[in-house]
Parts: structure tokens; C-alpha cells; sequence
């Protein structure tokens, strides 16, 4: 592993780290003002595929979030650039409220399918036509393999389950663009002049956040909020740098070590 740098940059999780729905997790808020005072870029990372950035940002402002549109990374950006430098014509198995980030995307005739979390589009005869697609030679794009995500009633199902439903039918494997995948992160980091190795990533997924940043090069800081289960800090290797109540103890945390 490369050596460690003065930390330049934080990469932070959306659901489940500074919220859950339209619920903030307690003093979120006001750590992120403390730590928009560090000498540090921040950017919002995020594989939320059931609202486009828009709709995701006027959430975040609704819930008293200081956070611009330039700030956040969503795993449907990361889908919608893979679409355009592979020129194909996806059917888009998404959730309603994704669309608006794929205006402009050529869908007839598709000759890809591209999956997110789509609850009122997983039946059968959507999951069979993508299956169909699939079969016939069409790629499989997975906006990301989540096994599942915190709503405010409990654990629910993620697109994962799904995704690997349609690889296990058809023998083939997805092309995940999302975390914990390692271009992701880079494309985030992308335009902070930042490398890995000058990063740390706050999450509430211990495979998909931290895992996926740790593998990248960043020190990763899991948080017991969101999805997080007794135990998760165990599943992977090697285990997080910090474990930690909330967002704002890692804020604390990146506070008082990390600069």
C-alpha cells in the first residue's frame, strides 16, 4: 500500500450516513459545517438509484444539508457515462424517478440493460425481458450490487439480489459501475486533485463503502447509522480504520487525527 499523505480529501455516504429518507441522522447537520472548515475538499458519494441528483439535492437542502449539486457523485452518473462511451441503447430497468438522468439516452430497440433499484419494476415480466436481452448477447450494467439498504420501517432488499438473479440465468456477470467498485472512486476524486492515498471515505456500508475505499487506496471510517449491523467491521479485510457511532464522531475523528 502506498504511504499515507496529509489528507486533502473526505468522501462522504448519503443514505444512511447523513440521512435515512427524509429523516437526518442526529447532528449530522452541524459536523458537516465543522468540517466545511477544514483545509479539506469534500465530495458526496452515493449509489441511491431511486431519485435523480436533483431530487436527491432538494432532499438534502430540505433536511438543512449545505451541499451543491457539483459536490455530489451518484452512482447514475457514473451509469449514464458508461452508457455513452459504449454507444448502446439500454433498456432501462430503474426506478421512475431515476429518468431524468438518463434524458437524451437512446432506448429503442435496446441492445444493453442497465439495473438499479427498481421495486415497482421487478416482476416477471420485466426481469424475463431483461433476461431475454441478456441472453440474446445484450450486456448486463449494474448501477450497483447493494444486498440491501436502511428505509425507515427496516432492511429492504437492494438491486443485488436481482442483478445476480439475471447473471445466475443467463451465465454471464454484470458490469458494476457503482461502489465498491474502484473506478468509481477515482471518478469522484477525479476533479479534487486529490489521490487515493490523500482520502478517506465515511460510510454505513462495510463492503460497499469502506471495503471498496480502503481497496482504492483511501482509509475507510465506518459508522454505526443506516444499514450498519452488529459485527459488520468483521467481514472485511483489511477492517475498517475507525469504527464509529455517527457522522459526526468521524467528523471528530478527521478533526482531531487525521489533519
Amino acid at each position: 500500500m502506498a504511504a499515507r499523505r496529509v489528507l486533502k480529501a473526505v468522501l462522504v455516504d448519503l443514505s444512511g450516513t447523513l440521512h435515512i429518507e427524509d429523516t437526518a441522522i442526529p447532528g449530522a447537520q452541524e459536523a458537516l459545517k465543522r468540517l466545511r472548515n477544514a483545509p479539506v475538499t469534500i465530495r458526496f458519494v452515493t449509489n441511491t438509484t431511486k431519485e435523480c441528483k436533483q431530487t436527491l439535492l432538494e432532499r438534502l437542502r430540505r433536511l438543512q444539508f449545505d451541499i451543491s449539486e457539483d459536490e455530489i457523485f451518484t452512482s447514475l452518473t457514473a451509469a449514464r457515462n458508461l452508457l455513452e462511451q459504449k454507444n448502446v441503447r439500454p433498456m432501462l430497468l430503474v426506478d421512475d424517478g431515476a429518468l431524468p438522468d438518463f434524458e437524451g439516452i437512446a432506448t429503442d430497440s435496446p441492445n444493453a440493460v442497465l439495473i438499479g433499484l427498481a421495486p415497482e419494476h421487478f416482476n416477471y415480466q420485466s426481469m424475463n425481458q431483461a433476461f431475454r436481452l441478456a441472453l440474446d448477447g445484450a450486456p448486463i450494467i449494474a448501477i450497483h450490487k447493494a444486498r440491501y439498504y436502511k428505509k425507515k420501517d427496516g432492511l429492504a432488499l437492494g438491486p443485488g439480489p436481482f442483478v445476480t438473479a439475471l447473471e445466475y440465468a443467463t451465465d454471464t456477470k454484470a458490469t458494476v459501475v457503482g461502489k465498491p467498485e474502484k473506478t468509481f472512486f477515482l471518478e469522484a476524486l477525479r476533479n479534487t486533485g486529490c489521490c487515493p492515498e490523500e482520502a478517506v471515505m465515511i460510510g454505513d456500508d462495510c463492503r460497499d463503502d469502506i471495503g471498496g475505499a480502503q481497496d482504492t487506496g483511501m482509509l475507510g471510517i465506518l459508522v454505526k447509522t443506516g444499514k450498519y449491523r452488529v459485527g459488520d467491521e468483521a467481514k472485511i479485510n483489511p477492517a475498517p480504520h475507525l469504527t464509529c457511532d455517527s457522522f459526526p464522531q468521524a467528523v471528530d475523528h478527521i478533526l482531531k487525527n487525521l489533519l
